[in-house]
């Protein structure tokens, strides 16, 4: 039995509310070497928590329109508003209203005029229906005490044709874990799905052509995976 939604969410941005006022980013055995990803400012790298590179996956075009789900500091957002440009725009939405507050003023302190953060939870994003070119997360859907409304949403914000990359985190086999220790919840493991499960998700939601395009890297040894999920939604229907 996992805990209680409301539990979950107040443990999350707990966590991630101290992590937002600190310089030191959370320690992971998954994430990408950030010295390789020097586009960003250094004050979203500070509080950079992600397990993977949605935005070079995501193949982001000038002039297109993106939203991140669970933006944290800024660092996928900033980095996605150099590839759209002055012609597109960039949305970031997070639940955690001190990650928006740092987030928005490393955007004013760099003159980032492409790129906006809206305090709200993933599962009711505060964007219009199909107004999104892309959607991308990097290690946040784990989080989220009901993943498959948070595939919903990406699914009704995205236009017809839109795609959703995601980096996350799945489970490797069963973890040796209580599922009610929410510590282990804020740390990406008690909430990580198996691979088919997670990717189940995503195709209910509606989502067509999914592709495993990261490849799954073994994490520490607690049974659990990094893996970049790339699909779309359809044309018409």
């Amino acid at each position: 039995m996992m805990p209680d939604e409301t539990s979950v969410r107040k443990a999350v941005r707990d966590r991630y509310g101290e992590l937002a006022q600190t310089r030191k980013a959370r320690e992971s055995c998954c994430g990408p070497n950030l010295n390789a990803s020097g586009t960003a400012p250094v004050e979203a790298s500070q509080v950079y928590a992600g397990c993977g590179s949605p935005v070079e996956m995501a193949g982001i075009r000038e002039g297109e329109i993106v939203v991140d789900l669970g933006s944290g500091g800024g660092f996928d957002a900033f980095k996605a508003s150099k590839l759209v440009g002055q012609s597109g725009w960039v949305i970031g939405v997070d639940a955690t209203p001190e990650m928006v507050w740092r987030a928005r003023e490393t955007a004013k302190k760099y003159a980032f005029s492409n790129v906006e953060f809206r305090l709200g939870e993933i599962e009711h994003m505060p964007i219009d229906s199909n107004s999104v070119d892309v959607a991308i997360s990097n290690c946040v859907i784990n989080l989220a005490p009901d993943k498959s409304a948070v595939f919903h949403e990406a699914y009704r914000v995205l236009k017809p044709g839109g795609r959703l990359v995601v980096s996350d985190i799945v489970a490797e086999c069963t973890l040796k874990i209580d599922p009610k220790d929410l510590n282990a919840w804020t740390e990406c493991v008690a909430g990580a799905l198996p691979e088919d499960e997670y990717l189940n998700l995503i195709q209910n939601a509606g989502f067509v052509d999914l592709e495993v395009t990261g490849e799954t890297q073994s994490c520490c040894s607690n049974g659990i995976a990094s893996i970049t999920v790339t699909a779309t939604k359809p044309k018409t229907g």
